[in-house]
């Protein structure tokens, strides 16, 4: 019997396990796809929270190097901005890199840290009782495991077999996307496309590397054939009918399609069943948020099952993680839903677009829609108190190392500029790191193992609570 079944292995489901593993959590990951992706494919957009969450677990450098960093400013709408000032985040560029390559890197950790990974195993079939959960795979196996955590992606077999609704809007139009050369001169392309971007946000024909190009063509409705991937022709009659020609596109890297359907799932648990990633939220890629909320889905709910696999979750706390990331998402769902509209031709959406251009020339508003972006606006509704509860906290400079060097293993952390507090009883869940000289404007502060804060203060009882809270009762063990 395993402690947590995960169906899907893509950045969601290979963060998660990764998080589990780190409380020592026996997990089984099973993909549905027999083998990993193509080494080839779409870049995807590391956004500053994600970078912190990677700077928390010490992976941070290998993602560095295997991507590009890249400005933050214009990520809203593709508004033409500079990056904001005063952005609270030592990081203040996102990170283009492969979505494979992502995929790969995050399975690797999760594998280190000892999660058993299955490909080729569709999950077919579910059932749950108050010990726990039978997943039945195709081919008639049945696994026994006491959570099922559903990541498997926008058409969630896990969230199906459940019943939980997925409101919001159907796909009403498909874009094309991809990567390829072009016979063209650079220079006529970019006339054309100057062009063309003054009706058509949407369309993006770019240089990306030497020779190659990025692609992005808005097609009206939605194909019959969504599931498989467009074809070079396809392309090239869109370019036509939207450009008058097709650039002579040739050498494709790798051709996709996606919709602008926004769902949203009514609910993220149901009983011993949680949802995570694209499994319970989807949304059009503008602003390159979906990879990022999934990952930082899996990074809130990570310490909180493991807490509830090993018997000293408080009794709400698994809980707490529909109710802090339902409204995260439902936000970003809606700052999509405003970046379609922005892109749109109609003479209405160009005129709010050029007052939004303008107001974004206030940095305040600049830094507003980048933090919504970036997902360090963040805030946790814990209960009343200073602005920074409920926040994650940047990285920052201690005595003993980085802050960030202190979250490695997924434990909390208390950090004491008074010398007085101490963590005793939950020592094996909370770590504590006494430096006076931190550049903190608190005495004192409770770190969850997700980064955010959960405590403000400087007495040894209130922090007592709080602990009590959050990492259950110190005379229980993990």
């Amino acid at each position: 019997m395993f402690d947590v079944v995960i169906a899907g292995c893509g950045p969601t489901g290979a963060m998660l396990a990764a998080e589990l593993r780190l409380h020592d959590v026996r997990v089984l990951v099973l993909e549905r796809e027999p083998e990993p992706a193509s080494s080839f494919a779409r870049i995807v957009s590391l956004h500053i929270r994600s970078l912190e969450i990677l700077a928390m677990r010490g992976l941070l450098d290998r993602f560095l190097e295997r991507g590009r960093q890249r400005p933050v400013g214009g990520s809203f709408a593709g508004i033409p901005k500079p990056t904001p000032e005063g952005l609270d985040s030592g990081f203040t560029s996102l990170l283009g890199i492969p979505q494979p390559v992502v995929e790969g890197l995050l399975r690797d950790h999760a594998i280190a840290l000892g999660a058993q990974v299955r490909p080729g195993c569709a999950v077919t079939g579910l059932e749950q009782d108050d010990e726990g959960v039978t997943v039945e795979l195709a081919g008639g196996e049945r696994l026994r495991s006491r959570y099922l955590a559903g990541c498997d992606g926008a058409r969630s077999t896990v969230r199906k077999l459940l019943g939980v609704g997925f409101p919001g809007e159907p796909s009403r139009n498909d874009t094309l996307m991809g990567e390829m050369a072009a016979a063209v001169p650079q220079e006529e392309i970019a006339a054309k496309v100057a062009e063309i971007r003054e009706t058509d946000r949407v369309f993006i024909f770019s240089p990306f590397g030497e020779g190659t190009y990025r692609v992005v063509i808005p097609v009206a409705g939605v194909s019959e054939h969504r599931a498989e991937p467009p074809t070079l022709d396809d392309f090239a009659q869109q370019l036509k009918a939207i450009a008058g020609t097709d650039f002579g596109v040739h050498s494709p890297r790798w051709l996709s399609r996606f919709g602008d359907a926004t769902r949203l799932a009514e609910r993220y648990r149901t009983g011993r069943v949680l949802l995570a990633g694209d499994a319970a939220h989807i949304h059009p890629p503008a602003g390159g948020q979906g990879l990022n909320l999934g990952v930082q889905d899996a990074v809130n709910l990570g310490w909180k099952l493991a807490a509830q696999v090993h018997g000293w979750a408080p009794g709400t706390l698994l809980d707490t993680y529909h109710a802090e990331r339902h409204p995260v998402a439902a936000d970003v769902l809606d700052n999509t839903r405003a970046q379609v509209a922005l892109a749109s031709g109609e003479p209405g959406a160009r005129a709010v677009r050029r007052l939004l251009t303008e107001l974004m020339d206030i940095n305040e508003v600049n830094r507003r829609l980048i933090e919504k972006i970036t997902a360090i606006g963040v805030r946790y509704d814990f209960s009343p108190g200073p602005d920074l509860l409920g926040r994650r906290l940047r990285d920052t400079t201690l005595a003993q190392g980085h802050l960030y060097d202190h979250l490695h293993g997924g434990r909390g952390l208390v950090l004491d500029r008074t010398g007085r507090l101490t963590a005793d009883g939950w020592t094996d869940r909370v770590g504590l790191v006494t430096d006076a000289t931190a550049a903190l404007d608190v005495p004192a502060l409770l770190l969850r193992p997700d980064g955010h804060v959960a405590w403000i203060g400087e007495h040894q009882q209130d922090l007592d609570d709080h602990l009590t809270r959050w990492f259950g009762d110190p005379a229980a063990r993990a």
